[in-house]
């Protein structure tokens, strides 16, 4: 039997303190995309979507992909961009389906309404009624709401932090779709929750305890009527009511026994929430390591955790990159410095030419610094178009917009126009610069980065440049989050 599945993605993490609303336009900036040419540009990629097109082959279905849309990370999504976004899927949605395929994040906020993915279920499930299977795949950086489990029966986040296995949690939640629509399995997700902003580490899966907590998961999957545990970080830049880690399983059959294992595994989140990996080091501490690094090893890599364009951050911080230059570094790279401004008035300048011009800094210099006057040499210019050749961003396409790399005393700046985190080599060879050669690579992300990077490091340390993702969360006016609520 061939069974008609509707799907769609619709993906966005709301960084609610993020000042600059996410409008169609910004989804348009990172992907937007018809239901056609999403499977031409995703289907074959390390995507969920892939991984649900590879079950669709496997099973006969008759997929209808309404639309791939994505913005980075930032303030809150626009309700008209929203209507615009669920207005495919709605449409659509009309019609005779036996189940549905949803590409989420998990931590969309609207201007309108907090929980971004409750809101489209919500509308789902008003014309499809019920019953009818929905999936839904997921970020484990999602905040994942009561209503979400409620309306949908079956959720899967992916397992890794870096993000690398999102193709195989398409066929994951694939699977489980197709078994639900014949009848085999008659699945419900349940929750557990710890008032928390986020897991002590930001949920990442390359060191520390979630590597327990994952095995321990994958073995409760063998038992009966357990069919998948779900463990989310959680995203603590959300000013949110149902912030925090979570942990879900799909599941059917005793009820109550499930969820005393996922209660177990939420259990272990609170008792090591003191137990973070990462030293946050200050901008001038960062600064002095880099002075005295040998590259012998491989370039000392500087991640500012608190300027990720990837959570939310405007990416235009100042304090790291200011540091550096008064450490006198030289043979350094840093990117990205978003600031659309400066890269556009680099735009006309001829390459090798010597300009001063103010860098960085111009959004909420309460975040991270202001403008610096900076002299330097003009080394590159042009369309920021990157096709990622890394273990997440292998062949699929970006753009920075306009870009441009200033070399001052030493330090290339990649400033470029559309915010994205650093997660792949290209995002600089793509531009003239090598970070394998490098003696210092500086760059905004928070742990993606670590799946192109950790094998090029001869080291890997972490900053926090006080920006709009610092850890410290003091800094930031929390007003609708429950309390308490560790560490507020």
């Amino acid at each position: 039997m061939s069974f008609k599945v509707l799907s769609a993605e619709i993906s966005h993490e709301t960084n609610t303190f993020n000042i600059r609303p996410t409008t169609l336009q910004s989804f348009r900036d990172h992907y937007l995309l018809d239901g056609e040419a999403a499977i031409a540009a995703r289907g074959a990629k390390n995507t969920v979507l892939a991984g649900m097109l590879d079950t669709a082959r496997d099973h006969g279905w008759d997929v209808t992909h309404t639309i791939s849309a994505a913005a980075g990370p930032g303030g809150k999504v626009t309700r008209d961009a929203f209507d615009a976004l669920v207005a495919p899927l709605t449409n659509a949605a009309q019609g005779n389906w036996d189940g549905v395929f949803l590409i989420l994040h998990g931590a969309m906020v609207t201007d309108f309404y907090d929980d971004g993915e409750g809101e489209i279920l919500r509308r789902l499930r008003a014309i499809v009624g019920p019953d009818l299977p929905i999936a839904v795949t997921l970020d484990p950086h999602a905040n994942v709401t009561t209503a979400m489990c409620d309306l949908a029966q079956i959720l899967v986040s992916y397992t890794t932090y870096p993000h690398v296995d999102l193709r195989p949690t398409g066929r994951r939640a694939g699977e489980l779709l197709q078994r639900t629509m014949t009848g085999e399995i008659h699945p419900h997700t349940l929750r557990a929750h710890r008032p928390m902003l986020e897991e002590a580490n930001g949920g990442r899966t390359d060191f520390g305890p979630m590597i327990d907590r994952h095995a321990l998961a994958r073995a409760y999957e063998m038992r009966s009527g357990i069919y998948a545990i779900s463990i989310n970080g959680a995203f603590p830049c959300a000013d949110i009511v149902e912030v925090g880690p979570t942990v879900l399983i799909t599941c059917e059959g005793d009820l109550t026994s499930h969820q005393a294992v996922i209660e177990e595994i939420a259990d272990d989140i609170w008792d090591k929430r003191h137990e973070a990996l990462n030293s946050y080091l200050s901008v001038d501490e960062a600064a002095a390591i880099a002075l005295e690094w040998m590259s012998g090893g491989g370039p000392l890599v500087i991640a500012d955790y608190a300027d990720n364009p990837g959570s939310g951050a405007y990416g235009d911080s100042t304090a790291l990159l200011g540091a550096l230059l008064c450490a006198g570094m030289t043979d350094t790279c840093y990117g990205p410095m978003i600031d659309p401004q400066t890269a556009d008035v680099l735009q006309d300048v001829a390459v090798g030419t010597q300009v001063t011009l103010p860098v960085g800094g111009k959004t909420a210099p309460e975040f991270g610094g202001g403008p610096l006057e900076l002299t330097g040499t003009l080394m590159w210019s042009g369309d920021g178009r990157v096709v990622g050749n890394g273990p997440m961003l292998g062949g699929l396409e970006r753009s920075f917009g306009a870009t441009a790399v200033l070399r001052v005393q030493g330090i290339d700046i990649l400033i470029v126009s559309i915010a994205h985190q650093i997660l792949d080599l290209a995002q600089f060879q793509t531009f003239g610069i090598d970070p394998i050669k490098a003696r210092v690579v500086a760059l905004k992300s928070m742990q993606h980065f670590r799946a192109a990077f950790a094998p090029i490091a001869g080291r890997i340390i972490v900053c926090d440049s006080g920006a709009l993702c610092t850890t410290n969360y003091a800094a930031l006016p929390y007003e609708n989050v429950p309390r308490p609520t560790f560490p507020l």
